[in-house]
């Protein structure tokens, strides 16, 4: 398995919250911050002195001043960067000789808002300038318009000291809360990623055990019968003919399934389907099949069945015989012996398989450790259905294989 570097990843533009909220409950809640600000300005500005409307402004050319105002909060979720800077000049603004920003109030609070927007939903950089830009704005204006109700000693009062470290405080937090909602976002994008690459590398292990397991197979059986058709074709020609036959037969069985396989991977990758079925189904209802092809490499398989059989789960059965078929062609290829013993043992919560064979030949023995490709396929297989497998020679002699494969009890339905 290769390793992969972590890449970084991008800011996306909305955060795992408003992402999740449909878009009309996304615009309810817009309008609802416009009404809302609307409102409070508008009791803040019928009570206080702005001399740029004039004391007797009241009523309808006020209301309209403080919708506007509030207007660009509209557009919050979607541009809260822009929107935030038009609300700090709004705040600005109330600094000027001829008004009075105690009545900006809301607009200190709107910005607190945008400022843990920003900082959720953008990268990290443009949270740290809105909550910068955010200090420096609401801080001024706050010092401000306390200097010019009473010069210096009204800023340094205790009190007045209190709020201006309250508004510093609100703004710290709220970018705090908005980074927090940020990394939870990347956090949780980057699983989603790592789980998308564990997909893919569990489907190419799950591909190279299919590959590994047909053509082994196939290979195996065709050196067998080219090897025992090369010594006899002059001795005993109608042997020769049969060994030349069965390779015809395997090689085109193992074509067809290398055929099938290529063609689903083609059309996986067409249709970007998110997981792929390489290997046409193969069950132990082919064992008698993979007994006969294995009976014309010379190697004759007993098959002992117990217990009560009964349809199996679809991963299990092609485990399981995947798991006999790469037993067998172990035993072909490295066992130098005529005969192995396939047991199949239906229990009520399991499936237990063993394969065994008396060979002796030491001059091909097969991995004393279990370290081969084929084994390690067969553990790996056992090991994704939740079962026990082993695998190494017997101490009278030869090899033995098994495996427990768990089952769902016998009343539920096998999926």
């Amino acid at each position: 398995m290769s390793e992969h570097t972590p890449h970084p990843l991008p800011p996306t533009p909305l955060s795992p919250l408003p992402s999740r909220m449909s878009r009309g409950a996304r615009t309810a809640l817009a309008w609802g911050a416009v009404a809302a600000t609307a409102l409070l300005l508008y009791a803040t500005m019928a009570g206080a002195t702005v001399a740029v409307l004039g004391e007797e402004s009241q009523g309808t050319p006020l209301a309209a001043v403080t919708v506007a105002m509030a207007l660009p909060l509209r557009w919050a979720w979607r541009r809260p960067g822009p929107v935030l800077g038009v609300v700090l000049a709004e705040v600005a603004a109330g600094t000027a000789p001829a008004l009075r920003t105690e009545w900006t109030w809301p607009l200190f609070l709107a910005a607190g808002l945008l400022v843990g927007l920003v900082a959720a939903t953008r990268a990290r950089r443009a949270g740290l300038a809105a909550a910068a830009a955010g200090l420096v704005v609401l801080e001024t204006a706050l010092q401000v318009d306390l200097f010019r109700e009473g010069g210096w000693g009204r800023v340094l009062a205790p009190g007045f000291l209190g709020l201006t470290a309250f508004v510093a405080l609100a703004l710290v937090f709220s970018w705090l809360a908005g980074t927090s909602v940020r990394r939870r976002g990347e956090y949780d994008r980057a699983l989603r990623a790592q789980a998308a690459a564990s997909a893919v590398t569990a489907e190419r292990l799950r591909i190279a055990r299919e590959l590994h397991d047909m053509v082994a197979h196939g290979i195996g059986v065709i050196a067998i019968q080219a090897g025992a058709g090369r010594r006899v074709i002059d001795s005993e020609p109608e042997r020769a003919r049969t060994a030349l036959a069965s390779i015809e037969t395997t090689s085109r069985e193992t074509l067809g399934g290398l055929r099938r396989m290529l063609d689903l991977l083609r059309q996986a990758e067409q249709d970007r389907a998110p997981a792929m079925h390489p290997a046409p189904f193969t069950g132990l209802a082919d064992i008698d099949r993979l007994v006969a092809t294995t009976a014309h490499a010379g190697v004759e398989v007993e098959v002992r069945r117990s217990g009560r059989q009964r349809p199996l789960p679809a991963a299990v059965d092609r485990s399981a015989f995947r798991i006999v078929q790469e037993s067998v062609t172990n035993v072909v290829r490295h066992a130098g012996t005529r005969r192995c013993a396939v047991s199949i043992d239906y229990r009520p919560a399991a499936l237990h398989i063993t394969v065994v064979d008396d060979g002796d030949d030491p001059s091909v023995p097969a991995p004393a450790d279990g370290s081969g490709y084929g084994i390690r396929g067969m553990r790996e297989r056992v090991a994704l259905q939740g079962g026990r497998f082993t695998a190494g020679p017997r101490p009278g002699g030869g090899f033995r294989v098994a495996a427990l494969l768990p089952l769902p009890a016998e009343g539920a339905d096998a999926r």
